[in-house]
C-alpha cells in the first residue's frame, strides 16, 4: 500500500509545472532579441582586440563573422526551440482535429 501512495506522490511531482513557468518562457523570448546585440558586439569587440594585437586589418572582419555566426546560431536555437514547442501543441487533440480537417470559419460562428 505504502509502494501505490509513493509512486503517486511521485507522479504528482514530475507532473507539475513550476510557477513562473509561463514568465520565465516570456523572457527567453526576449532575450534572444539581446543576445543577437551581445553576440555582434562581442565579436566586434573580439575583432578589435585582434587588429590591435597583430595590427591586420582582416582580423577586425573576422571577429566580425564569429559574432554574426553566433547570433544566427543563436536564432537557429530559439527555432529550434520554438518548433519543438509547436509540435507538442500540434499533439492536442483540440488542435489535433483542426489540422486534421481544417478550419473553417462558418463552423465557428
Amino acid at each position: 500500500m505504502k509502494e501505490n501512495t509513493q509512486k503517486t506522490e511521485e507522479e504528482v511531482q514530475t507532473n507539475e509545472v513550476p510557477k513562473h513557468k509561463d514568465k520565465l518562457e516570456a523572457l527567453d523570448n526576449i532575450s534572444l532579441g539581446i543576445s543577437i546585440v551581445v553576440a555582434i558586439a562581442l565579436g566586434v569587440g573580439i575583432g578589435l582586440l585582434l587588429k590591435s594585437w597583430t595590427g591586420y586589418t582582416w582580423t577586425l572582419w573576422l571577429g566580425v563573422a564569429y559574432g554574426i555566426a553566433a547570433a544566427i546560431l543563436n536564432v537557429y536555437k530559439a527555432y529550434k526551440r520554438a518548433k519543438k514547442e509547436l509540435d507538442k501543441l500540434a499533439q492536442d487533440p483540440k488542435y489535433k482535429y483542426a489540422m486534421e480537417h481544417g478550419y473553417k470559419k462558418e463552423e465557428d460562428d
